[in-house]
């Protein structure tokens, strides 16, 4: 990868499990959690007697970093020094596919050496890990720490003495509860506290001569709470314990590794084809940041959940419109999790506590699961265009994608509903919020408009699917008359459409109507599309596009929607070369943020946020995933 990531992914379990690297070279730096805090692992091979550190700060002779290597699943770091080349792997098997070992929270490091001066050298793997992983802050609670023995494997564990299981939800916070696991076979593991810092650190020495394998796990006991029931994650749904886990996890590692880098090859080449190298590179860097921001578990029915975390947003969970713009990467490799987002949804708004005749926002602030908590729940804070229009879209493509209509004939009712709801205020949408809430509210939005067009279309096609034909035909219609309406009204007479239906001159971006073209449902005529690609190109910036004409921030997400409307590869990399110069040049060293300015390319604001699935739009109009005209 040419790429100079933000930040480097290492661990990527889930929201709370997540451990980068924000420096350049991995052992400029201590590691930290998404959110920036400190999540101190330091890592030392011993050559010949004497230390060296490859990762964090170790106070040892540092390694020469040499290169580092992105893929979607694999980190790798090359070090050379003391007559060796050094290989770093860190690895999380986060596929899509297979949900057991997608949650399974246990993650890899692999180093392995050969000599590089012709001499045999006598080599020692050490990894120190802090209290900082099982803890909010270093010394919010008494650790307690324990080695085991099992399968010939030697594990050390730490976590709190005070245990708050599921105590507390929010944004910029840690896990408080839970068991962290640091593991390798033949290895001696242990605990001390530095004197120097206060903290309390787990460790690992192991003897290789080719390589070393090791392991980090998470045991979180209960993973979230769900309408006042604590559940528990896919992967311990059985009463599997962590141990065996993390057994399996050395079982398996030669075979997950190799499908690895199948999976590596395939999302290279394909996306590549689709949108060139820039674009593939942001792909790469955005999967295993979009899947570890969820987390998967299963409610007290064993249906699956995949629930979203706002990360410094606002902290909620289940988040219709930040589960929306995610879905073209799970659309793509396993159509179920996007089922698994909207259950919730559909729970809160069958349920007495949902008073509204639209879709709710959200489900809870992460990792407890209530219900609503966003603006209060007072009706000027909601979004009903926006979130009605969501969750048709989504349990259309979803159903498109799997094959199986079964979930919009159980919702039939309430998406009927929400249908009408879009049909009698989708035209010129009142003063509210939509997405984009940071935004403030306004009224008469070109682009909320669309969002409703889409989502009655949506409706449309599940109506046909599940033989409703004559409803089917009246959506279409409802669908066509608001279009009509809208090329008449949203024009700006010179190619460009508006951000506001009664401000000429104004622009947008116009993400929305990506999926009229992905569908092939040509509500809006294609010139339309090659009108707002040429006058887009006049307001473009160093970084990119602005989201609109009021400032120069824009989202990466939307970007490549409205980049995906392009009818040529070339227009539609000239789109994303900005976007990955952004990221290229970034001075905010975080996970992939999806809002920053376009003249600076300075974080705005957001980071680590599964909205970044959105990239992949390309990727699934390239696999014709959703088209059904």
């Amino acid at each position: 990868m040419i790429l100079r990531a933000p930040a480097v992914p290492l661990i990527t379990v889930d929201p709370y499990f997540s451990v980068w690297s924000n420096t350049d070279k991995l052992n400029d730096g201590d590691t930290v959690h998404w959110t920036g805090k400190p999540n101190t692992i330091c890592g030392v091979v011993e050559v010949d007697g004497k230390d060296y550190c490859f990762m964090g700060k170790c106070g040892a002779d540092k390694l020469t970093q040499t290169a580092v290597d992105i893929t979607a699943l694999t980190t790798t770091y090359t070090f050379e020094g003391a007559g060796i080349s050094l290989n770093a792997c860190f690895f999380t098997p986060l596929f899509p596919d297979n949900l057991d070992i997608m949650s399974r929270p246990v993650s890899y490091l692999e180093l392995s050496a050969k000599s590089i001066d012709g001499e045999a050298h006598s080599l020692k793997a050490k990894i120190y890990a802090s209290e900082e992983l099982c803890l909010d802050t270093k010394g919010q609670f008494e650790v307690t720490t324990e080695t085991k023995s099992f399968d010939g494997i030697n594990a050390v564990k730490i976590g709190s003495v005070d245990q708050p299981v599921l105590a507390k939800d929010g944004d910029d916070i840690r896990i408080d509860w839970g068991y962290f696991y640091l593991a390798a076979k033949d290895a001696k593991v242990g605990a001390e506290k530095c004197e120097e810092t206060g903290m309390t650190f787990v460790s690992l020495e192991k003897e290789f001569t080719d390589s070393a394998l090791i392991t980090f796990a998470y045991d979180d006991i209960y993973s979230i709470e769900y309408f006042g029931d604590k559940l528990k994650s896919v992967w311990n749904r059985d009463g599997k314990t962590i141990e065996t886990a993390i057994t399996e996890a050395f079982s398996d590692y030669d075979e997950l590794l190799a499908k690895a880098a199948a999976f590596d090859d395939k999302l290279v080449l394909d996306s590549l084809r689709a949108g060139g190298e820039k674009y593939s590179e942001l792909l790469q860097l955005a999967f295993r940041q979009v899947i570890a921001a969820h987390k998967a578990v299963l409610d007290t029915d064993g249906k699956l959940l995949f629930i979203s975390k706002e990360c410094f947003s606002n902290g909620c969970a289940a988040t219709v419109d930040v589960s929306y713009p995610s879905i073209p990467m799970f659309l793509i490799y396993n159509p179920e999790l996007v089922l698994a987002m909207m259950r919730p949804i559909f729970k809160y708004a069958k349920s007495d506590a949902w008073e509204y005749d639209f879709a709710p926002h959200d489900v809870g602030k992460y990792p407890l699961l209530n219900g609503q908590v966003y603006g209060g729940n007072e009706l000027k804070y909601q979004m009903p265009v926006e979130e009605c229009g969501n969750m048709l879209i989504m349990t259309a493509t979803y159903s498109i994608a799997s094959g199986d209509f079964s979930c919009a004939e159980e919702h039939f009712d309430i998406l009927k509903a929400w249908t009408k709801y879009l049909i009698d205020n989708g035209a010129d949408p009142a003063n509210q919020r939509c997405t984009d809430d940071f935004a403030g509210h306004f009224a008469h939005n070109c682009n909320l408009s669309l969002k409703a067009i889409s989502g009655i279309a949506g409706m449309g096609i599940i109506c046909e699917k599940l033989g409703k034909h004559e409803e089917a035909g009246a959506y279409f219609d409802s669908a066509r008359k608001l279009s009509i309406n809208w090329l008449l009204r949203a024009q700006n007479g010179d190619g460009s459409y508006r951000l506001v239906f009664d401000c000429k001159g104004t622009y947008s971006m116009k993400y929305n109507i990506v999926w009229d073209k992905l569908f092939g449902t040509k509500l809006i005529p294609a010139e339309v599309f090659d009108g707002e690609a040429w006058a887009n190109r006049r307001h473009f910036n160093k970084y990119g596009m602005p989201l609109d004409n009021r400032k120069a921030y824009t989202k990466s997400d939307w970007l490549v929607w409205t980049a995906t409307l392009c009818n040529s590869k070339a227009d539609f990399e000239s789109y994303i070369e900005p976007l990955w110069e952004a990221y290229n040049t970034m001075p905010s060293r975080v996970p992939m943020t999806d809002w920053y300015d376009t003249i600076t390319s300075v974080q705005t604001g957001f980071q680590n946020r599964t909205v970044q699935g959105g990239l992949f739009i390309k990727l699934l109009e390239y696999y014709k995933t959703v088209k059904v005209y």
